[in-house]
């Protein structure tokens, strides 16, 4: 095990220093043909919230130092009550940058109105995946409106801490009854901390994981904190064969808390540690 981490973790240190110095076509030009008709079905993307700092333009030039082109959009970038207008120039300034938004969130509703202005919202941003976290006695009503706007409803799960979606096991629950347009946006992260096992329960919920967000942590319990991807508990390894395993088709989007007013580095290695054990996994 040492050994393989230290030969991974080696090329994932390559990548990163390839990408910090301006060079992030470097690692594509190294994938062979074979490789390349294996590209995984699932894409790589950045959590907005990992740029809670950062507006959006500073946002947008740190996606395009680590090539990446997939962003999941927070309201502190564009916020809920923004016009139409607002909303196309922010699409047009993400295009211009290679950056497409697949999804909205996550957004907390706590009453029924909120719930409305979220899914209002989802629409006119032009997505069809909304990130939120609804009470337990709202969720049929969102699932009325995950059907009513064909959206698909994603709830996030913050760990031990979180009374309400702890875990993966505790969303599913809720959500298996319900339209099946309800879902999870699995944290990886938080669903380490508390105690679970990640593998099994992405085998075991697959039908329900719309996105995940990505992320290590230092231990497998409350005090572990957000890391490198490299440096954590999570076998990422195992992580991405059984994303393939299950077919995985979402987005798996670069969720990182660590050092969030000067991220990039972190940011950095961890992109490159991930496309380093999908590109040496095939």
């Amino acid at each position: 095990m040492d050994t393989r981490r230290n030969f991974l973790k080696k090329g994932a240190l390559g990548v990163v220093a390839s990408t910090l110095v301006g060079a992030p076509q470097a690692l594509h030009a190294a994938i062979t043909d074979k490789a390349a008709a294996k590209e995984d079905s699932f894409k790589l993307g950045m959590a907005g919230y990992s740029f809670l700092h950062f507006n959006l333009d500073e946002s947008l030039a740190m996606m395009k130092k680590v090539d990446v082109h997939y962003l999941c959009i927070k309201d502190f970038h564009l916020p809920l009550n923004s016009t139409d207008e607002q909303i196309a120039a922010f699409h047009a300034k993400l295009k211009a940058s290679g950056v497409t938004g697949y999804g909205v969130g996550p957004i907390y509703m706590k009453t029924k109105e909120e719930i409305d202005k979220a899914f209002d919202y989802a629409k006119r941003v032009g997505v069809n995946l909304l990130i939120g976290i609804p009470n337990h006695e709202d969720l049929p009503y969102v699932s009325e409106k995950a059907k009513e706007y064909d959206i698909h409803f994603a709830i996030h799960n913050h760990g031990p801490q979180d009374k309400l979606y702890p875990n993966a096991t505790v969303v599913y629950n809720l959500v298996k009854d319900l339209d099946p347009r309800m879902g999870l946006c699995l944290d990886i992260g938080h669903n380490t901390r508390d105690g679970q096992n990640l593998i099994n329960d992405i085998n075991k919920y697959k039908d329900r994981i719309f996105d995940m967000h990505l992320k290590n942590v230092t231990a497998a319990k409350n005090e572990g904190t957000t890391c490198e991807l490299d440096r954590g508990v999570i076998d990422v390894l195992a992580f991405v064969k059984t994303l393939r395993k299950i077919k995985y088709t979402g987005t798996c989007g670069l969720e990182y808390e660590k050092d969030m007013k000067d991220p990039l580095a972190g940011i950095a290695e961890s992109i490159g540690y991930f496309r380093g054990i999908c590109d040496g996994s095939r």
